[in-house]
């Protein structure tokens, strides 16, 4: 069935900002006549105009409290807030006491709102006296704000977002835009529609959803970015495409151009003629934007990859003008927030430089802090070595899961299990991480909470609150005032508003705007409450010397003698080679509908029915000499870690590399924790991990039974040494496998389901080790679990609502009848559009194109991101005489 629109009382409407990815959608938060609370796209807001993603538009169905973390808890037992925040005051002043600052430690996230981050940074870096906070955007964009300091003295994303709209020429290298940031895809999308002439380039070894757009795909080798822009480089100058005017404002031209000459383009591994088609497109057109992500930053030379870039942008000035420049699209809701106030252990709050005396004293001046840190402190892949090394003896963690998200994952969790302090400030306990921590402390959520978030391009926006803290939650910022005033600084972090918070912050980007550094909103630094309260999203910056708009156009960088400088780049290729042990290489990121460890987007039944379980995209030629089969199991083994997978034959992969998606944890699967097989290697000069280039082993798993179930009881424990769980619209849904079956598969199932007493009708087959269970209550259905010794094809999402339904034996067929059909797995997750409907639209020939399915059944009509797979399937299903 297709959810429609709530209707809306308009009055009752608080603007927001969405707490996803780093695009950064105004959303508008309301409740429809019925009083339940709902989520639409904000028309007005400037990044987005009312459009949504799957998970924007999903939203209002995350905000449960069933997983809720409600109250402290200390080692295990719930708390008074007194009792906790002492202890967590206690433990940390001991720790300095007695080993100094340095052996102490947060973890932070770009889940964070910039007054939690101000706070943090403040207490971290000028009260505690150390640099020793870092974040998880250290994962994703620590190589951007590199290259960008390297290159303008500071971590300045030059243009807004409307020039990619205005560009002739998008160049998306790194970035699967169509699933990680859907909104900006679709304004391409809408872009490309009005002016037809307009090109796009995808540059990504997959080929992905975004690639629907492209004129020109380049399917470039595992770390070949370097030697590809490298070549532009090269190209621009042998062309005469050099901006020599420009260069006025430019060091280092010639190293670079030197460098570049002599680098080698075929270790992007493309083609001379791939590698002449996209240079000539570059140097061809003028007004062109090069859009990058986590596929250019997640490497041990992502520094070096910004840089190549951005020396190809300085070389022609194609920079800070109306649809031309870099483009770094950010991957959490708050990563630029974070970067802008210090939240990265190399940075101090405002851009300004932890290893620049005179900022140093600027910033300890204004805070009147007792010290201030004096070096750049530990990243997070160094700072959890420092943890399991007993360096650091006490760790804050806030909002972040490493124990899932960080490479080497496994031994990121040992160093957790023996740290004398582990604090984790989270809104549940349900997280990998926060199992481990000795104290727990509820943190308001998303809708619950206060603040201000930076976007992409630099637009700063409200996050409001609409619904009251439940429990004990309280702010972050709140709690972390609250341990700096028990560890003796009262004075300064008396704050009783987050707008005070904000004033400050905006306050000291002025002594930073004084210093000459970019980030200055000090024109706000006097803001009151109810002009806090009112505040509209604006860009930055906003202060004496400049107000908003595009950075470097004339030149006048924030480098001592302000010209930018381009660099040198040797392409390095990724640090794990395959070999003979470990043939094949591992590309790590996201799936469409799911979110980092899913704490968030788990809770929402239909954000789990496309991919809703963790695989493996595997070549068929690979597959085919592994004796791998569709929705087979396969084990994947690193030198770090192991994972068991479903198997997607897909030749969007090329032969010989994989891809997996990263948001699976421990409480969803039992061996699907990706990021424990990345080997933690760091790019030498951001810290930033190479997750997208290790080396892994592939071997199918051995089952001799596989399974499915569903359940509307409380949430199953599943024993089995493969399983997944997920929400599903009528309770739980779990696949499973095992290597020997139970010897009987009704005790089994009643003890997976909590059932000992419940009815049963059951369909066994013990030859053919097939068993059908279904469990009732006056007839209605409780739980049902399909067992077969192969991969089970069943009608999961007709299984799935028959949950609660009546004449319970009924589902024991696996498939709805004919005056029920099954809508298939759902493919539009906006408006619960399921791949059988979308077939039977194409094969009749009643929906030949992607408007048309619009029009027929509103798949793609909403957020559009599933547009692309949408054109696939037209091909794939459309009959030849549909065609003609």
């Amino acid at each position: 069935m297709n959810i429609r629109p709530a209707r809306i009382n308009p009055t009752s409407m608080t603007r927001s900002t969405c707490p996803y990815c780093g695009v950064g959608c105004g959303v508008l938060i309301g409740r429809d006549e019925s009083g339940t609370v709902v989520v639409k796209g904000d028309p007005d807001h400037p990044a987005n105009f009312g459009r949504l993603c799957s998970k924007g538009t999903a939203l209002a169905e995350t905000i449960s409290l069933d997983d809720r973390l409600l109250a402290p808890r200390i080692n295990g037992r719930e708390a008074e807030w007194d009792e906790a925040l002492d202890l967590v005051a206690e433990r940390f002043s001991e720790v300095i006491a007695n080993h100094g600052p340095d052996a102490v430690a947060f973890y932070v996230s770009g889940q964070l709102l910039t007054e939690d981050y101000y706070v943090a940074n403040k207490l971290m870096k000028g009260f505690i006296g150390s640099a020793n906070i870092d974040t998880n955007s250290r994962l994703c964009m620590a190589s951007s704000v590199a290259g960008h300091r390297r290159a303008f003295g500071t971590d300045t994303v030059p243009g807004l977002y409307e020039d990619l709209e205005e560009a002739d020429l998008v160049v998306l290298t790194g970035s699967n835009l169509a699933w990680c940031h859907p909104v900006l895809y679709q304004r391409l999308v809408a872009a490309k529609a009005a002016r037809p002439a307009m090109k796009f380039v995808v540059i990504d070894p997959r080929r992905t959803a975004t690639c629907d757009i492209a004129d020109l795909h380049l399917p470039i080798a595992s770390g070949g970015d370097g030697a590809l822009f490298n070549a532009l480089l090269a190209e621009i100058d042998r062309q005469g495409a050099v901006d020599r005017a420009y260069l006025d404002h430019v060091n280092g031209f010639d190293e670079a151009l030197s460098a570049a000459r002599a680098s080698d383009p075929a270790r992007s591994g493309l083609s001379d003629e791939q590698i002449a088609a996209f240079c000539d497109l570059w140097i061809g057109t003028e007004k062109v934007v090069t859009v990058y992500s986590q596929g250019i930053n997640q490497s041990s030379s992502g520094s070096d990859k910004v840089n190549a870039i951005l020396n190809c942008h300085l070389a022609t000035g194609r920079i800070g003008k109306a649809g031309m420049g870099p483009f770094s699209v950010t991957g959490q809701p708050n990563a630029m927030g974070g970067r802008e106030v210090g939240g990265l252990a190399n940075m101090l709050a405002c851009h300004m430089d932890i290893e620049n005396p005179a900022h140093r004293a600027a910033v300890q001046g204004f805070w009147q802090a007792p010290t201030i840190a004096d070096k750049p402190g530990l990243k997070a892949v160094d700072m959890f070595r420092a943890v399991a090394e007993g360096k650091i003896k006490a760790i804050w963690i806030i909002h972040t899961n490493p124990v899932v998200s960080m490479p080497d994952a496994d031994a990121v969790r040992a160093a957790l299990e023996g740290c004398d302090v582990v604090v984790v400030s989270d809104v549940t306990d349900r997280t990998d991480t926060a199992k481990l921590g000795h104290v727990l402390l509820p943190a308001t959520a998303w809708a619950e909470k206060e603040g201000t978030v930076t976007n992409s391009d630099r637009t700063i926006s409200r996050q409001r609150r609409v619904l009251p803290a439940p429990g004990q939650a309280r702010h972050d910022w709140r709690i972390l005032a609250d341990v700096a005033c028990r560890m003796g600084w009262d004075a300064e972090f008396s704050w009783t508003l987050t707008s005070e918070v904000f004033a400050e912050y905006a306050a000291l980007s002025g002594v930073a705007g004084a210093q000459g550094v970019d980030f200055d909103i000090s024109d706000l630094a006097g803001i009151t409450p109810s002009e806090y309260a009112a505040l509209a999203p604006f860009t930055w910056p906003q202060g004496p010397a400049k107000k908003g708009g595009r950075f470097f156009a004339e030149g006048q960088f924030h480098t001592p003698d302000g010209k930018a400088r381009m660099l040198p780049i040797v392409p390095r290729a990724p640090q794990s080679a395959p070999s003979a042990d470990y043939p094949y290489r591992l590309n790590t990121g996201r799936t469409r509908d799911q979110w980092h460890t899913m704490t968030r987007t788990a809770k929402s039944a239909r954000l789990n029915q496309h991919l809703g379980e963790p695989y493996l995209e595997i070549h068929p030629l690979d597959a085919d000499a592994l004796g791998l089969g569709p929705a087979d199991l396969v084990e994947v083994t690193s030198p770090e870690g192991r994972a068991v997978l479903r198997v997607l034959l897909s030749d969007a992969v090329r032969p010989g590399e994989v891809f997996a998606p990263m948001h699976w944890t421990a409480e969803t699967a039992s061996a699907a924790r990706i990021d424990a097989l990345v080997k933690a290697v760091t790019d030498p000069v951001s810290g930033q991990p190479e997750s997208k280039a290790s080396v892994v082993a592939l071997k199918r798993f051995a089952a001799s039974w596989y399974g499915f179930a569903v359940s509307g009881q409380d949430e199953p424990a599943p024993d089995a040494p493969y399983w997944t769980r997920l929400r599903s619209s009528s309770g739980w849904r779990m696949e499973l496998a095992g290597t020997e079956a139970p010897e009987d598969w009704v005790a089994y199932a009643r003890t997976l389901f909590n059932l000992p007493q419940a009815e049963a009708a059951t369909v066994l087959d013990p030859a053919r080790g097939g068993a059908r269970i279904a469990f009732h209550n006056d007839g209605r259905l409780l739980a049902a679990l399909f067992v077969g010794r192969e991969p089970i094809a069943l009608a999961r999402t007709h299984i799935v609502a028959r949950v609660g339904a009546e004449n319970a034996a009924s589902v024991l067929a696996g498939r709805p009848g004919a005056d029920a059909p099954d809508p298939g797995p759902t493919i539009c997750a906006c408006l619960n559009v399921g791949l059988n409907q979308i077939r039977e639209a194409i094969e009749t020939g009643r929906a030949l194109t992607v408007p048309a399915l619009g029009e027929a059944l509103g798949a793609g009509t909403s957020c559009g991101s599933c547009r692309p797979e949408l054109a696939a399937l037209i091909t794939r299903f459309r009959l030849p005489e549909a065609a003609e």
